[in-house]
């Protein structure tokens, strides 16, 4: 290693490490002056001897990179970027094992899913009887009086399925109100102390998007579905600081355990908005905010960003604002996506259009509003109907303002009209899903929908065909947070019950590069931070996760074994399932 020049490093020292934004600028200004790269100011992070996927198509694989601050200053081969090694420098040898960019969770609800993480677990309930015992001996393990929360239960993993009822409960959770959310976040089931607290009866009137599931005599059997779901939540009381405190921090710690080092929360409340911002910029004072959160609340408070001027992408590197998350309808699952014709198990129902869709000029006043403003918009919708809704209410939008960069997006577009793809294209609206639904809902969905509604859902490969961009995620927690359970969800299409081991649908597939490009590259353009994030690329953010297996040589089925065995977010080390043993 050659005596480096002290005047490359003190410029270094002084200017480009104070000032990490210029750092490309300061290294150009350095080459232009004649110091040479073995001169460069040493590097205080360097992976070499590994097999780099860079999602960067000018230079797709490498063998090591170096990092300055919180940015990666040169990518290459290990002997190249050796000469940004110093006395300081710390260097990880990955052994030649496969280092990708750092994952982006285009849809996560990530403060809910980490309260959960310490709520009763009933998505793996079997059968209602195991339902009910879990329930009941989690109820005795909380305070007197205090709500029962979050399960995530899953009908369809009972025989025969069906939805609970609050009788099933009422005897478990004595005096604790209960409010437990079906897996994907569109049907609550109530007991009756909850009801009671809500002022849910028999007379209360289904709210506009939503329905209250009633028995013979008219009385609420406890299922609360989409827009019923608001009822009870406002009886809730909302949690601690404390509480949100402690959740966010086991949140953060399972996110950099997987290898997400972004994630892009979608729709929360005004009030529920205002306290997770708060939290998240009092953790990243204090450098324990480990993942980069680009927050979409509810889109009925837009204007409260558009008084204060926020546009898209406002912020700092780990807290942005900017978006808005709308609903168009429920979900398949609860029966309540969207859709052109009847389900299939149900000819009397076509699901739910929401509130916020009740007239549709409600939410196009929205949209607009919000785009004229310059804050993105991302609506959810999941039916044919509700997507094909939704592109027509993005085509007024444009056709009134004209043609910007605005980057709408369709959270999960899972059911879609064959008409509508092309469409999706010419307006450039980004397709944000979630892989890991087609491996759950496969196992039930075709009944719902019938053969050929069903070769239309979760089309991966039918968007990029169309040119449409992808946006991968993980709707956390409806779906594992995991990367590699989304990977391999996309590449094999083999749900979760074991009947399509070559893929349901298999023509839909992803391969790796596809479903990597679009969890990093297409992540990042989906939240206008391509420049900043999503690839190993010289300037940008040293956001990397070295894995245990090569994802892109292994057997496709064994991609949801691997591990993460290292994640580095703006140049620091959060995660090591290895750590180093002291000297």
């Amino acid at each position: 290693m050659k005596r480096r020049d002290s005047t490359a490093s003190t410029m270094a020292n002084s200017g480009c490490n104070r000032f990490f934004p210029l750092l490309p600028l300061c290294l150009a200004v350095l080459a232009a002056s004649g110091f040479a790269a073995d001169k460069a100011p040493a590097a205080d992070l360097i992976i070499t001897n590994a097999k780099i996927y860079t999602a960067d198509n000018s230079q797709p694989r490498a063998e090591a990179v170096a990092v300055i601050g919180p940015r990666m200053v040169a990518v290459g081969s290990s002997t190249e970027v050796d000469a940004w090694r110093g006395a300081s420098t710390r260097v990880i040898d990955a052994g030649g094992k496969l280092v990708v960019p750092g994952f982006n969770d285009a849809h996560v609800h990530f403060m809910d899913a980490s309260q959960n993480l310490t709520s009763v677990h009933l998505k793996d309930a079997a059968s209602v009887e195991e339902f009910v015992r879990r329930i009941g001996e989690f109820a005795k393990t909380v305070a007197p009086g205090e709500w029962i929360q979050g399960g995530n239960w899953d009908d369809q993993a009972w025989t025969p399925a069906r939805f609970p009822n609050r009788q099933m409960i009422d005897p478990v959770t004595g005096n604790h109100p209960a409010a437990l959310s079906r897996y994907d976040g569109h049907t609550t089931l109530a007991n009756t102390a909850a009801l009671q607290a809500a002022g849910i009866t028999a007379r209360t009137p289904d709210p506009p998007g939503g329905r209250i599931d009633r028995d013979a005599q008219g009385n609420p059997t406890g299922i609360l579905r989409d827009g019923a779901q608001d009822l009870l939540s406002k009886a809730i009381p909302p949690p601690s600081h404390e509480r949100l405190l402690r959740a966010v921090k086991r949140g953060l710690a399972l996110a950099a355990s997987v290898g997400v080092t972004s994630m892009q929360e979608m729709g929360n409340t005004g009030e529920s908005f205002a306290a997770n911002t708060a939290l998240y910029q009092e953790l990243e004072e204090k450098g324990e905010l480990t993942a980069r959160i680009y927050e979409a609340p509810l889109i009925e408070g837009w204007q409260n960003q558009a008084r204060l001027g926020i546009r898209r992408g406002f912020g700092s590197q780990f807290v942005r604002l900017g978006a808005n998350k709308g609903f168009a309808d429920g979900s398949l699952g609860s029966s309540t996506a969207y859709m052109f014709e009847p389900f299939s198990d149900d000819p009397h129902n076509r699901g739910l259009l929401t509130d916020e869709m009740q007239p549709l000029s409600k939410m196009r006043d929205m949209i607009q509003g919000a785009d004229r403003s310059g804050q993105q918009v991302c609506i959810h919708a999941i039916g044919d109907r509700a997507i094909s809704v939704t592109l027509d209410l993005y085509e007024e939008v444009e056709k009134a303002d004209g043609v910007k960069d605005r980057r709408f997006r369709i959270e999960h577009a899972q059911h879609m009209a064959p008409k509508d793809f092309e469409r999706f294209a010419r307006l450039n609206v980004i397709a944000s899903v979630q892989p890991y639904h087609a491996i759950d809902d496969g196992r039930w969905a075709e009944k719902r929908l019938g053969p050929r509604r069903a070769a239309t859902t979760y089309a991966f490969q039918t968007f990029l065909y169309h040119g449409v961009r992808l946006a991968l995620g993980t709707d956390w927690d409806v779906a594992p947070l995991d990367p590699m359970q989304t990977i391999y969800a996309a590449v094999t299409r083999a749900t979760l019950d074991g009947k399509n081991p070559n893929g349901w649908f298999p023509e839909e597939k992803l391969t790796v590069a596809q479903t990597v490009d679009a969890y990093t590259m297409g992540s990042a353009y989906a939240e206008f931070q391509e420049r900043e994030k999503g690839s190993i690329t010289p300037g940008k953010l040293a956001d990397i996760v070295i894995l245990s297996d090569d994802i892109f040589t292994i057997d496709p089925k064994l991609i949801r074994n691997v591990k993460v065995d290292t994640t580095i977010v703006g140049g620091k080390v959060v995660f090591e399932r290895h750590p180093p043993t002291a000297p």
